[in-house]
C-alpha cells in the first residue's frame, strides 16, 4: 500500500533559508513587481521633465515632480481598493494575481502608447495593480506564519530582501536602455520584467496555504450591483472633472494627499467602531497611530529618491566614473545594493536577540531619526553647481537612509500582522500602505517647495523634523507598546 506524504504545514516548513518554501514564490513576484516598478520609476521623471528633443514630454520640473509624488502616493492609496476585494470578494491569492496582469498591461501602454496619453493610461492601470499587488502580497506572506512565530521578522526580511533585488536591477538596466535606445525602450523592458514574474507566480499558486484563498468577510451577491453601480460613477467623476479642468496636472499631488487623509481617517474610525474586533484588538489599532504617523514621516523623505534625490542627481551630482557617465537612474540602486547587503545582518540580528530585541515603536523611533539624519547630510554640499556633489558622498546619503529603512520597511509590514483584527486582515495592511501613500505624495508636494526656496532651508527643515518626530516618539514608547497587548 503507497502511503500519501502530507504536505508540511506552512509554519511548521523550513525549507526556504529556514523560512516556510512558499515564501520563495511570493519573493519571487514581488522582486519582478519591484524590478517592473522601480525600472519604469528610475526614468519616469526624466521622462516627464526633460525636452521633446531629449525623448521627453517637457513639462515644468516642479509639476513634474508632483506628478510622479501623486503616482506614486496612488500606488499605496489603491491597496485599499485591493485588500477590500481581497477581504469582501476574492480573497488575496486571487487579486494577487489579476493585479500582476493589470501591472505588466500598464508598462506595456507606457512603453507603445506615445504622449501624454500612454502616461496617463499607463500610470493609472500601474497604480491600480500596484497597490492591488502589494497590500495582498504583503498579507500573503504573513499568513505563512503564526502570530507568535518568531522567524516573523526574519521572513519579511526575506521577503524585503527579494523586493530591493527587482528594485536594484530594474533602475540599472531601465536606465540603460534610456540612455542608449530611448524612453520607451526602457519602459517595454519593464513589462517584460513583470510578466517574467507573473509567468513564475502562476506555477507555484497551488502551493500556497488554503487560508489565502478564503475571503474574510464575503460581501452578499445582493450587495455587488450597487457597490459596481458607485465605482463606475465615481469613475465618470472623476473624468469629467478632468475635462472641465478641475483636476488638474499642478494640482494632483493635493488631491491625492487630500484623498489619503480621509480615507485613512475614514479607515481608522471604520476599524475601531467594527463590534467584530475585542477589548485588545481595538487598542492596538489605537497603539498602531502613532506608528502611522511615524511611517509617514519616514516615507515623506525616503521617496524624495525618485524627486528630489532625482533632480539633484540630475543637475549637482558628478557622475562621470572612469571616463563614463552613468544614467541618472543608477543612483537610485544604490539603496537596494545596501538593504541586500543589510537585510540578511538585520534579520540574523533580530532572530538572535528574539524577545530582547527593541520594541517596534523603538525601532520606528530610530528609523524615523536616522532618515532625518540622512538629508541633513546634503547640507555641506548645498549652493554647488553641475557636477559639485562628489558620489561618494550621494553614496554615504544612500547608506545612512538604508539603514533608516530597514528599521521601518520590514518591520512595519510585519507589524501590521501582528496587530490586524481578524476580520480586517488584508485591510490592516492595506492601512501601513496608506501611511506610505501619505509620505509619497507628500515628497512630491515638498520636491515642489524645494525647487522655489534655498537648498539649507529645505534640507534643515526636512532633517530637523524627521529627528524630532524619531525623539518624540522614543519618548512615548512605553505606552504605545502597552497598548499594544503583548505584540512587541
Amino acid at each position: 500500500m503507497t502511503t500519501v506524504e502530507k504536505p508540511v504545514p506552512a509554519h511548521k516548513d523550513r525549507s526556504f533559508f529556514g523560512q516556510p518554501r512558499a515564501l520563495a514564490n511570493i519573493f519571487g513576484v514581488e522582486m519582478w513587481e519591484r524590478f517592473s516598478f522601480y525600472g519604469m520609476q528610475g526614468i519616469l521623471l526624466l521622462y516627464l521633465y526633460y525636452s521633446a528633443a531629449e525623448g521627453g514630454l517637457g513639462i515644468e520640473q516642479a509639476t513634474a515632480a508632483g506628478i510622479v509624488g501623486a503616482y506614486g502616493g496612488g500606488v499605496y492609496l489603491s491597496t485599499i481598493l485591493g485588500a477590500w476585494i481581497a477581504d469582501r470578494v476574492l480573497g488575496s491569492e486571487r487579486v494577487l494575481f489579476y493585479s500582476a496582469i493589470v501591472i505588466m498591461l500598464g508598462h506595456l501602454a507606457l512603453a507603445l502608447v506615445p504622449g501624454v496619453a500612454g502616461v496617463t493610461v499607463g500610470l493609472l492601470l500601474i497604480a491600480l495593480g500596484s497597490g492591488g499587488l502589494k497590500a495582498n502580497a504583503t498579507s500573503v506572506v504573513g499568513s505563512l506564519y503564526t502570530r507568535d512565530d518568531p522567524r516573523l521578522d526574519a521572513g519579511f526580511s526575506l521577503f524585503y530582501l527579494g523586493i530591493n533585488l527587482g528594485a536594484f536591477f530594474g533602475p540599472i538596466l531601465t536606465g540603460l536602455l534610456q540612455t542608449t535606445a530611448g524612453f520607451h525602450f526602457g519602459f517595454g523592458l519593464a513589462a517584460v520584467g513583470m510578466a517574467i514574474g507573473l509567468t513564475q507566480y502562476s506555477f507555484g499558486r497551488r502551493s500556497l496555504p488554503e487560508i489565502v484563498h478564503q475571503v474574510p468577510n464575503p460581501l452578499p451577491r445582493s450587495r455587488w450591483t450597487p457597490y459596481l453601480v458607485g465605482a463606475v460613477a465615481a469613475a465618470a467623476l472623476v473624468v469629467v472633472l478632468v475635462f472641465v479642468g478641475v483636476i488638474t496636472a499642478d494640482g494632483l499631488v493635493t488631491l491625492v494627499i487630500a484623498l489619503t487623509v480621509i480615507a485613512t481617517i475614514s479607515y481608522f474610525v471604520v476599524i475601531l467602531r467594527n463590534r467584530q474586533i475585542s477589548i485588545v484588538e481595538r487598542k492596538r489599532v489605537y497603539a498602531f497611530i502613532p506608528l502611522f504617523l511615524a511611517s509617514a514621516v519616514f516615507w515623506s523623505l525616503s521617496q524624495q529618491q525618485f524627486t528630489v534625490v532625482t533632480i539633484y542627481t540630475d543637475e549637482r551630482l558628478d557622475r562621470h566614473l572612469f571616463g563614463w557617465e552613468i544614467p541618472v537612474s543608477w543612483i537610485q540602486s544604490f539603496n537596494p545594493v545596501f538593504i541586500i547587503l543589510l537585510s540578511g545582518v538585520f534579520a540574523a540580528l533580530w532572530t538572535r536577540w528574539g524577545s530582547r530585541q527593541p520594541s517596534t515603536p523603538v525601532k520606528f523611533a530610530l528609523g524615523t531619526a536616522v532618515m532625518g539624519v540622512a538629508f541633513l547630510g546634503f547640507l555641506p554640499f548645498v549652493g554647488g553647481g553641475a557636477n559639485s556633489t562628489p558620489m561618494l558622498a550621494m553614496i554615504g546619503i544612500l547608506f545612512v537612509l538604508t539603514v533608516a529603512e530597514l528599521l521601518i520597511g520590514p518591520v512595519g509590514l510585519a507589524l501590521t500582522t501582528k496587530l490586524a483584527p481578524a476580520p480586517f486582515r488584508t485591510q490592516m495592511v492595506a492601512l501601513f500602505f496608506l501611511s506610505i501613500a501619505l509620505g509619497t505624495a507628500v515628497s512630491g508636494s515638498l520636491a515642489q517647495w524645494y525647487t522655489e526656496v534655498p537648498e539649507t532651508l529645505y534640507f534643515s527643515v526636512i532633517g530637523g523634523v524627521a529627528i524630532l518626530f524619531g525623539i518624540g516618539l522614543a519618548v512615548f514608547a512605553r505606552p504605545v507598546l502597552r497598548l499594544m497587548g503583548g505584540v512587541r
